[in-house]
């Protein structure tokens, strides 16, 4: 145990020294000439125009949020794709033993050397895995096209709601001029949804 606790502090004190060192040497190098210029307030190179305190648009948060959790989700599709990969060669009842305990090592993440005979995944348990494997990304799936579905509904994937609102205004109108020209009734009001 003080081993692992010795490794740990060794491993601590070379981290803090290692963010620590260029810290100190760009501090005691560097020039520092202050001028009004450089102290001056900038946004991104720019001028700043008005108070810092403007309340920016949130479907730029939400935007990068979405990114995110898909993209993050997108990563989970990588070990998943391994292992089905893996247990649908080992259903294969053709394939060789040594192959068959290559895979079975790669699979179980040991040596093959060490893998013992009968700890080989066998043609029953590689099809028990791959049927596992393949029901448990069509619910991991299904939950992500859930969420998409829903962000889609809300409308969090239309970059311009006012545009987007207007179109569809515009849709109601034409469906509704062209209902009036085909029939020559007025068409009845619908509750807005």
């Amino acid at each position: 145990m003080i081993d692992v606790v010795g490794h740990f502090l060794i491993f601590t004190v070379l981290a803090i020294g290692f963010l620590m060192v260029p810290l100190l040497i760009g501090k005691f190098v560097r020039p520092n000439l202050p001028n009004p210029e450089k102290k001056a307030i900038y946004e991104c190179g720019e001028p700043t125009i008005g108070s810092s305190f403007v309340q920016f648009d949130l479907r730029f948060y939400v935007v990068a949020l979405l990114f995110i959790i898909f993209d993050v989700e997108v990563a989970f599709f990588f070990p998943w794709a391994t292992v089905y990969g893996s247990a649908t060669q080992l259903m294969d009842p053709n394939l060789s033993q040594p192959a068959r305990q290559e895979i079975s090592a790669r699979l179980l993440n040991s040596p093959s050397a060490d893998l013992a005979i009968e700890n080989v995944v066998s043609v029953d348990a590689a099809r028990e895995l791959a049927f596992t494997g393949l029901s448990d990304i069509l619910v991991f799936f299904g939950v992500l096209l859930v969420g998409f579905a829903y962000v889609w509904k809300r409308g969090d994937l239309d970059w311009v709601r006012a545009v987007a609102a207007r179109a569809k205004a515009n849709a109601e109108t034409a469906r509704a001029a062209r209902f009036a020209r085909e029939t020559g009734k007025q068409p009845q009001p619908v509750a807005p949804s």
